[in-house]
């Protein structure tokens, strides 16, 4: 058990990435297919609003869990800090975009390989960005 522990601790931070994640998609799915409850189905761009509603509650509950658990962030100005996370998730869902854009309708790959790829792709950029831009740590 010692062995686990010190193992978390030395990766602490990715494997609450990790945790929080997997609660992101179940909190974003959740929220997609309650609206779709109340949706009227036979509404123009019904996978538009649903897919909108889908992101937004999986960008605003990332935020305030991977501030809280992951990053750890102490930031004060969390207005700025929240507009840089949106800003960076926003640059994700367009690689998101694109990346399935060329391996779906360019290159004729399988949508599902191109998903998990393109998954991996954005997971490990919104981590990068989180850490690098977002979260960034400030010497006091």
């Amino acid at each position: 058990m010692e062995k686990w522990k010190k193992l978390y601790r030395q990766h602490e931070e990715i494997v609450n990435y990790l945790i929080v994640g997997v609660l992101t998609t179940l909190v974003s799915w959740t929220a997609k297919f309650i609206a779709a409850i109340f949706l009227d189905a036979d509404i123009p761009w019904q996978n538009m609003v649903l897919s909108g509603i889908n992101w937004t509650a999986g960008v605003i509950f990332a935020y305030f869990t991977n501030r809280r658990f992951v990053f750890k962030s102490r930031e004060t100005n969390r207005l700025k800090e929240a507009a840089k996370f949106v800003a960076s998730r926003v640059s994700t869902l367009f690689l998101d975009m694109a990346v399935m854009f060329l391996m779906v309708n360019v290159w004729g790959l399988d949508f599902v390989f191109s998903t998990l790829v393109s998954a991996v792709l954005v997971t490990v950029a919104n981590y990068v960005f989180s850490k690098l831009f977002v979260f960034k740590k400030t010497s006091d």
